[in-house]
C-alpha cells in the first residue's frame, strides 16, 4: 500500500437513478488538511457518510492506515482512529461542556454506558475532557451549559468531542455552517492549530476559509472529481471555476 492515512479506490454510490459517487479514488497523506468542495448535490457528504462507516459503498475500497475498513462499521472505524462532526451538532444541551467531552472519552474507552454518574465522577475520564478542551483554548467554558452556548461555540464543542476520541482523521463537514464572520475566524484558527498534528479533511462552502486552511482541494461535480491540487492550482483552474468558484464568487458579488 502507501504511507497515506486514507486511500480512496474506485467508489461508487447510487440512490436510484442518481450516483452520488462516481468512481472516486484520492490518497491523504499524513498530516494534510485535505479540503473538498463542490456545488450542493456534488456527493460531498456521501463521501464522508462513506469514509465514516454510515454509508455502505456500492463498490471500490477504502483504507485507512493500510488497513481495508470498506466493510467496517462505524464504530470498528472509531476506535481505529477516525472521527466525524456533522453538518448539525449533536450534543447534550442539558449537560455542560466537560459533560460532553467526557461522555465522549467515556464511549472511545469502552466504558459501560451509565455515563451521566460515571463521566461526572470519574477523574480518568474528566481529565482527559479538559486537556482536550484547554488544547481548543475552550476550558474557561468546561462548566458551562451547551445550551447557553452559541451557534459557533457548539460547532468548536462537537470539534472537542471529536478530539476527545483521540482521531488519527478528522472528518469535518461544513463546521461553519451558519457562522457569522467573526464565529468563522475562530473556526479558522482553531482548525489552524490542529493542522499537522492531524490529518483532516474538510467539508465546507467558505471559499475563503478553505483557501487559507487547504494544502491540497478536492472538487467534486455530480458525484465526480474534476480537479485535485493545491490551492494555486484549484483557484487558477478554468474547469473548476466554470462549474463552482464561479458560481461562488457570483454568490459573494
Amino acid at each position: 500500500m502507501t504511507d497515506a492515512v486514507l486511500q480512496v479506490e474506485g467508489l461508487t454510490k447510487r440512490f436510484g437513478g442518481v450516483l452520488a459517487s462516481d468512481g472516486i479514488s484520492l490518497a491523504v497523506p499524513r498530516g494534510e488538511l485535505h479540503a473538498i468542495i463542490g456545488p450542493n448535490g456534488a456527493g460531498k457528504t456521501t463521501l464522508i457518510g462513506q469514509l465514516a462507516g454510515e454509508v455502505a459503498p456500492d463498490s471500490g475500497r477504502i483504507w485507512f492506515e493500510n488497513l481495508d475498513i470498506t466493510r467496517l462499521p462505524s464504530w470498528r472505524r472509531s476506535k481505529l482512529g477516525l472521527a466525524r462532526s456533522f453538518q448539525i451538532t449533536s450534543l447534550f444541551s442539558d449537560f455542560t461542556v466537560l459533560d460532553n467531552v467526557a461522555l465522549a472519552v467515556q464511549a472511545h474507552a469502552g466504558h459501560s454506558f451509565q455515563f451521566w454518574r460515571k463521566a461526572r465522577e470519574e477523574t480518568s475520564l474528566r481529565e482527559p475532557a479538559r486537556a482536550v478542551l484547554a488544547r481548543l483554548g475552550l476550558l474557561g467554558r468546561a462548566d458551562v451549559l451547551v445550551s447557553t452556548l452559541s451557534h459557533g461555540e457548539h460547532r468548536q464543542i462537537e470539534i472537542a468531542t471529536a478530539l476527545a476520541t483521540g482521531p488519527r482523521l478528522l472528518l469535518l463537514d461544513e463546521p461553519m455552517a451558519g457562522m457569522g464572520p467573526d464565529e468563522s475566524a475562530r473556526m479558522v484558527k482553531t482548525l489552524r492549530d490542529l493542522k499537522g498534528d492531524l490529518t483532516i479533511m474538510l467539508i465546507e462552502h467558505d471559499m475563503e476559509a478553505v483557501f487559507a486552511l487547504a494544502d491540497r482541494i478536492t472538487v467534486l461535480v455530480y458525484g465526480r472529481i474534476i480537479a485535485s491540487g493545491t490551492p494555486q492550482a484549484i483557484r487558477g483552474n478554468e474547469q473548476v471555476r466554470q462549474a463552482y468558484l464561479g458560481e461562488q464568487e457570483s454568490a459573494d458579488a
